[in-house]
Order: C-alpha cells, then structure tokens, then sequence
C-alpha cells in the first residue's frame, strides 16, 4: 500500500510520474492487503434505493457510523466519507457504501475488518429500517430509480459517461466490486503481477459472476457488471495489451495514463471540470481548462484514479474483476490474489499457466466470461477447468504462507467457497437464476429477503 507522499509537490517533467510509480516498490516484509468491497443499501419497508438526505438515508448511516470512532469527511455540507485507522467508508455515486480497508498482514485480519465493519453497518442499519446487499448490479431500479451522491466529481463524469460509452451510468449508479489492492517489490515484480492479474482476471469474473437480474429480469449473463465495462469508455478500461510488451514497466504505464484524457483538476475546495483534456498539456503549463498552469503530485493521483483497466497500477495493483457478493466471498477475493500472488512459486506457476495465452485470447475469455462464466470454452476446455487450477495455485501459496488465526487455521479457509465453486461449474449467478425459475416463481425481489447481509 502507499507510503506517505509529498501531494502539494510541483511536477516538473514526466520523471516525475514514473518516480511516484516506482516508489511504491517495497520489501517483501513490507506487503500488505488491501480490500475493498461495495453494497447497496435498500428501505426493508419496499426495497427501494436510499437517498442522501432522510432520517432513512445514506447521511443518516455515515452519522450512525460515527459512534464506532470513524469520522466524518466533508465536502461542504456533506458528509461524504467516513475515515479510521488506515480504512475508509466512501460513498460511490448511486450511494453504494465501500469499505476502503487498511493495508493489513494478514488474510486473517483482512477477514476481520470485513466482519467488524459488516456488523457495525448491519447495527446501524438496523436502527434505520435499511438493510444492505451485495450483488455485483442492482437488480430491480432502474437507472432513474437510483439517488445522485452529492459529490461533484460524480457531477462531472455523469455528463462525461454519456459522451464516450452507453453504460458508463449503469457503471456509476448500478454496479458493485469487490477487489483487492497489493504490493510488488520491484519493477519486474510488479510487471510480472501486473501480467498474471490482467490474464486471470475472466476467471475471478467468472467465479465471482453474481449480477444476471437487470430491472427484476433476467439480463442473459453471468455478471452483467463485467459487460457494462466493455462500453463504459475505452479510453480508460480495458486489457491492456501493451502490459505484455516486451518493454512494459513503470515508465510505459505512466505513458498510457498521460494519454487517458481527464475528468477534472481539485483546487481550492472545488472540481475544475477538464474532461477530454490531455494530462500531457497539464505537464507542459498548457491545459485549456487552466492555462498557465502545471499539475503538482496530487493531481497526477487523482488522475491515476479515474483509470479503469481490469488491473490498476497506482503504488500498487488493484485486482478489479470481481462482482460484489454476500459476506463469506468478501474475505475468498484476497485469498485467491495473495495465495496466487505473494508466493514465488504460485506467481511462477500461475505466470507458466498464462504466459503463452495470446492477445486475441485474452480479451474473447474477458467479453466472452460476461455472459457465459464458467462454462466459456478455451482451448479445448472451458473456464471452469482454468479456474480449478486458479484455485489449486492460490491454495498452495496460502499454504506455504502458514500464517495461522488465533485456533491455528491457516489462510487456505478462505478459499473454501471458491474450491466449490470451481469443482461444481456453479456460479453464484447461476444459483441465483435457479432460485428464480424455481422457489422464487420469477420474483427477484425476494433476492433483498435472502441475500441481505
């Protein structure tokens, strides 16, 4: 996770970006996980969205957060984010409520910090006539059904979306993730994590797949919320084909994000609306949206995250293909990337089991595993058969990790759910279309009853 950084420092030449990509380069000792998860909060009186204001709403959850030691972020009159400890609860822009967590040792802790916070929002919510869920795409509103965050970066990329893709709103406002944040020790490491996470990431999609109700129907694929990424903005989303160039590293990558146009420059308590604008013009002193004037390091990390690629690098990588999903998946989605990743022999099996996949087939396997999941063919095979091998190399990483939880379990507990999974071919969205052509009787609203948290 980042260390400590300098924002307000002036950017003087493109060195600069890639030094800040390169710093984020630690000691094995010092890796940490990241995990972050999204999920929507509903009235338990109609299973309708929650607004921001309201004694029932998004603003009355982030005061009743308030009385287990998170405090409050403003954004003039709004409380927009909570923060403790290294963690943070933020608001997406259809009010989707994340748990931004802090960087922790162990998967142990990681699950820890997944139930502490469940239990506290579960205890608030309560208290409110709000209940949560996670699935990774609403499953009944439509897009005019979802509230508006009143957040103004939100504001800007809503009238952005609309000019570059036809889903990027149903992105913004209907869709929930779950994904896991790591480190790398060195540019090789990073570029070899980078090129593992971005080939294996249809088979987290596909395991993880958890969103086929689209406005109380059925929508024809196993995660709706991976298709919306295929025509949200190709500009910034995407496989990223260039990550397996020969000569791919730290300084190729701030080449591509230079290139991605931006969304808006932070000065002074506001969002200067930019959108379209090139980052290089910013470097040189000649951004229209503000002429004269040179980007400092912590418009270089804004920037970074408004990139949505399957894999992000920012000091870390961020592993993005995931559905959000119900408790005991939060803590599976960590222990698949840690076990495949944090070990050198599972990064070295993992890589021999991808590093011969073309680039024709890596993108059919993303826009193919949408729709069909587990059960998308490959080479002779299917998904399925990658993914119990997936699962095999992260188990025997965790297990070689040995890190133990105060009865002596190890880390592989974590992967129970997903050893199923990839054994059965069931996928989480296949299980939720057969309670609805079964018990259900085509009712999805029932999810909000059984699904909740």
């Amino acid at each position: 996770m980042p260390d400590n950084k300098n924002e307000d420092a002036p950017i003087e030449a493109k060195g600069d970006l890639v030094r800040f990509l390169e710093q984020g380069s630690k000691p094995i000792e010092r890796w940490r996980i990241g995990t972050e998860h999204e999920k929507f909060g509903f009235h338990l009186a109609d299973h309708s969205p929650l607004p921001y204001e309201g004694p029932s709403g998004i603003r009355a959850m982030l005061e009743g957060m308030q009385k287990f030691g998170w405090k409050p972020i403003m954004e003039g009159d709004h409380i927009i984010a909570l923060a403790a400890d290294g963690a943070s609860v933020s608001l997406e822009p259809g009010g989707q409520f994340e748990l931004s967590g802090a960087p922790l040792c162990t998967l142990h802790e990681t699950c820890n910090e997944v139930h502490t916070h469940l239990a506290q929002v579960k205890q608030v919510a309560q208290s409110l006539g709000i209940g949560f869920i996670g699935v990774g795409f609403s499953p009944t509103w439509s897009l005019e059904d979802v509230p508006i965050m009143p957040k103004a970066r939100y504001q800007i990329m809503r009238e952005y979306m609309a000019k570059v893709g036809t889903l990027g709103r149903e992105m913004m406002f209907r869709s929930c993730t779950v994904q896991v944040n790591l480190d790398f020790e060195s540019e090789a490491d990073m570029v070899k994590k980078f090129r593992v996470g971005l080939a294996l990431q249809p088979i987290a999609t596909a395991l993880f797949a958890n969103s086929p109700f689209t406005e109380g129907k059925t929508n024809g694929y196993q995660s709706y919320r991976s298709h919306i990424w295929t025509d949200t903005d190709a500009d910034r989303t995407g496989m990223l084909p260039f990550v397996f160039e020969g000569d791919f590293g730290f300084e190729a990558y701030a080449d591509y994000a230079l290139d991605v146009p931006m969304y808006f420059v932070y000065r002074k308590g506001t969002y200067i609306d930019v959108t379209g604008q090139s980052f290089r013009d910013f470097l040189d002193g000649r951004l229209p949206g503000l002429p004269g004037e040179k980007p400092v390091m912590a418009d270089w990390i804004n920037h970074l995250t408004t990139i949505f690629p399957e894999v992000r690098l920012k000091q870390f990588l961020e592993m993005r293909g995931a559905d959000g999903g119900p408790w005991r998946r939060l803590c599976a989605l960590p222990a698949l990337w840690v076990g495949l990743l944090y070990n050198s022999a599972s990064l070295d099996a993992a890589w021999d089991l991808v590093r011969d996949w073309s680039d024709e087939e890596r993108q059919t396997l993303r826009d193919e595993v949408a729709r069909t999941g587990l059960k998308t063919p490959f080479r002779g095979g299917s998904v399925q058969d990658i993914a119990v091998r997936v699962v095999e190399i992260a188990h025997e990483g965790l297990r070689a990790r040995d890190l133990t939880d105060s009865t002596g379990a190890i880390e592989t507990q974590y992967l129970e759910e997903l050893s199923r999974i990839a054994a059965s071919g069931i996928s989480p969205a296949d299980e939720l279309l057969s309670r609805y052509h079964g018990e259900w009787a085509g009712d999805v609203d029932r999810i909000f009853d059984e699904y909740s948290y």
